[in-house]
């Protein structure tokens, strides 16, 4: 990934923050065919340092866990907040003219060799957690011991977990850290006016990326 240096974000915690907010990431592998994608929720933990660990599992009738390259690193992809940008919203545009659109993203692009995991007590705290996770904000949350035990005693034997020892961690924070501040005053005007949670949040960013330039 190309990462100019306005837009490179390093900090650890931040990139795992954005893995957590946005944790249906793209594990992208090699096999003999070429190159794989698949679609998958992740967690990521602290240890090993300094970039962590990433957990995720795919059904068993998927290839991947058993087709994908030892000697080549995955690559897992998580995309954040992302806007499209008028040069409506720049000063620059009233002063000068000389303005173009652009596009606003968070990405973390994650590096590692996988290791494959079957183990029933790894399986089962993977799916407790990430179950907990996403049914927190619920009124009357799922849990895991709502179904029958042979139940997912059943589907348990359905997956295989995979985890990605981080080797590479890396992030784009393309906020307008390049625009004059008027620019990115526009922007952040213009974004919360359209009153979409994406937007938000990107405005959101470009505020924090203010703060950092």
């Amino acid at each position: 990934m190309y990462v100019p240096s306005p837009f490179e974000e390093n900090r650890t915690d931040v990139l795992h923050g954005l893995i957590r907010a946005h944790s249906f990431g793209v594990l992208v592998t090699l096999n003999g065919g070429g190159l794989n994608a698949n679609h998958i929720p992740f967690e990521v933990g602290a240890d090993p340092a300094p970039f962590g660990t990433l957990r995720a599992h795919v059904v068993r009738a998927n290839p991947v866990w058993r087709e994908f390259s030892r000697k080549v690193e995955a690559l897992a992809i998580f995309q954040g907040p992302q806007a499209y940008i008028t040069p409506a919203w720049y000063r620059t545009k009233q002063e000068t003219g000389k303005v173009v659109p652009t596009y606003n993203y968070a990405v973390v692009h994650a590096y590692g060799i996988p290791r494959i995991v079957q183990e029933r007590e790894w399986l089962r705290g993977l799916v407790g957690r990430l179950t907990e996770r996403h049914e927190a904000g619920r009124p009357d949350p799922w849990k895991v011991t709502d179904a029958p035990a042979d139940y997912i005693e059943k589907m348990l034997d359905a997956i295989v977990g995979i985890e990605l020892p981080i080797t590479r961690l890396i992030g784009k924070w393309k906020v307008s850290q390049n625009r004059p501040a008027a620019d990115r005053d526009g922007v952040v005007k213009g974004l919360r006016e359209t009153n979409d949670l994406g937007r938000l949040a990107m405005a959101e960013l470009v505020e924090k990326g203010s703060e950092k330039s």
